[in-house]
């Protein structure tokens, strides 16, 4: 019996919906996924077997026109997942079809991918008519030579299964590199921060939306097989704090109950969470706070 196993880079403007795909592929909610731009910070890996083959997706920030050092971090990131893997595919939205941000990732395409096979999935493909699939179609490989061009819809399942098992059949020969029954190489204590960091997202919209970040300091295993979990939310002024705290506490209560709840889905156990506020004006300067996102501090000089 061949084993095969790879790495799979999913790149793409931000909202494309790599995150959604990833989940998708892996059958499991690994990656934090809103409404927002830019809610995936780090390299988060999902895990998907397909056959004999181990599929290894590196879920990379949207590759969008960095301004601030975190921008740049994420970007830089970004093309590093996309350079260390085996395989790339490139996620673009059917109804927004070649825009300006595709085309600057599609010139550094060549330069910034090291001969790897590229893959088109072309995503949202029910918004829009089937004369302007075709068009987008011939459009993108007309600008770019993609191995293969995939139609999905990684909301609905339409079309995952095809690129599935066309990634499985491309990935390398090889041992797989992760255990049969584990979907995320990220730490549970990241994993608990990004769920965390989404419900702050999703309840706050526009009112903070990368000004924060958050940490799990504690994670205590309790003897009844419950957990205990203590996590900081660092934000950036004074006033955001109130934001988060809400009128009597009532944001951060529905803000800890929704991540608890989740998590505690996740785990299949239940999770006492403890969520606290702090403000910190230069967490965006500070080296630690990017460590802990799985980011590089050094990648943000500009």
């Amino acid at each position: 019996m061949t084993t095969r196993c790879g790495f799979v880079a999913l790149i793409g403007e931000p909202n494309a919906g790599k995150s959604t795909l990833l989940n998708q592929m892996v059958g499991a909610k690994v990656s934090i996924v809103t409404h927002k731009v830019q809610t995936t910070r780090a390299r988060i890996r999902g895990v998907a077997l397909e056959g004999e083959s181990q599929l290894v997706f590196v879920d990379t920030p949207g590759l969008f026109q960095p301004r601030r050092r975190l921008d740049r971090a994420m970007v830089a990131a970004a093309w590093g997942g996309a350079a260390d893997a085996d395989l790339v595919v490139l996620l673009i939205e059917a109804h927004r079809g070649l825009t300006p941000g595709v085309r600057a990732i599609l010139d550094a395409l060549g330069e910034r991918t090291d001969g790897q096979r590229v893959a088109l999935a072309i995503n949202k493909i029910d918004r829009v008519k089937s004369d302007v699939l075709l068009t987008l179609t011939k459009e993108m490989n007309e600008a770019y030579p993609f191995t293969e061009t995939f139609m999905i819809s990684a909301e609905k399942g339409y079309g995952v299964e095809d690129l599935r098992s066309w990634l499985a059949a491309e990935v390398p020969e090889g041992p797989w590199h992760y255990p049969e029954d584990q979907i995320a190489d990220l730490p549970l204590r990241m994993i608990a921060a990004e769920m965390t960091r989404e419900k702050l997202t999703l309840r706050l919209h526009q009112e903070l939306p990368y000004q924060l970040t958050v940490e799990t300091e504690n994670w205590e295993e309790r003897k009844d097989g419950s957990a205990r979990v203590d996590q900081m939310i660092y934000v950036a002024r004074d006033g955001h704090k109130g934001i988060i705290l809400g009128k009597k506490g009532e944001t951060i209560k529905a803000i800890s109950q929704a991540s608890r709840a989740e998590l505690e889905e996740f785990l299949g156990r239940k999770v006492h969470l403890f969520l606290q506020v702090k403000v910190r004006p230069n967490w965006l300067e500070e080296a630690e706070r990017y460590s802990e996102m799985g980011l590089n501090f050094k990648d943000g000089n500009s």
